[in-house]
């Protein structure tokens, strides 16, 4: 089965349908730049499983966004934040490699505006995160990736997170 996203509207698209959607949102409005970000956010519950739910948004810098967003069924137990946060950036770094691969298949067809690629961590310097934002940061940029962290992390901190 292929992974499916919601959009913000509620309507269930494919990855090669959100990237189709983010490529018609950049191309409203050519000339900005454009920032296409991947975030992940997680939920414990009681019994030790989680609640992860993965973003992706697109941001028309200073003039607004869209996102899409994903909740995965994973009935896996997790026994300490560090072992979630882990497979919290595991997920947004699948994520990233798949979205980039097919933003690279349109690109070849369209002439898409220019867009930068982050990915958001749910990690920061202030709580218990804080020992494991050079872990975390380090997973990230061996991926080549440009990340960011609290407060900057909107995509996890608080898209991802509206839906845990």
């Amino acid at each position: 089965m292929r992974e499916t996203y919601c959009s913000s509207f509620g309507v269930q698209l494919e990855v090669d349908a959100v990237v189709a959607a983010i490529i018609t949102f950049m191309k409203e409005d050519p000339k900005r730049t454009y920032k296409i970000i991947i975030g992940t956010d997680s939920q414990g519950m009681a019994d030790k499983t989680a609640d992860f739910v993965n973003a992706i948004v697109v941001h028309r810098v200073g003039r607004g966004g869209r996102y899409f967003w994903r909740r995965m069924d994973d009935k896996s137990k997790y026994h300490t934040l560090r072992d979630r946060i882990i497979h919290e950036v595991m997920i947004s770094l699948e994520a990233a490699h798949i979205l980039l691969a097919e933003l690279k298949k349109q690109e070849t067809v369209d002439l898409i505006p220019q867009w930068e690629f982050e990915i958001h961590a749910d990690v920061g310097a202030n709580g218990p995160t804080n020992a494991l934002i050079q872990e975390v940061v380090g997973m990230i940029r061996a991926n080549n990736f440009e990340v960011k962290t609290k407060p900057e992390s909107y995509a996890a901190s608080s898209v991802a997170d509206r839906h845990t």
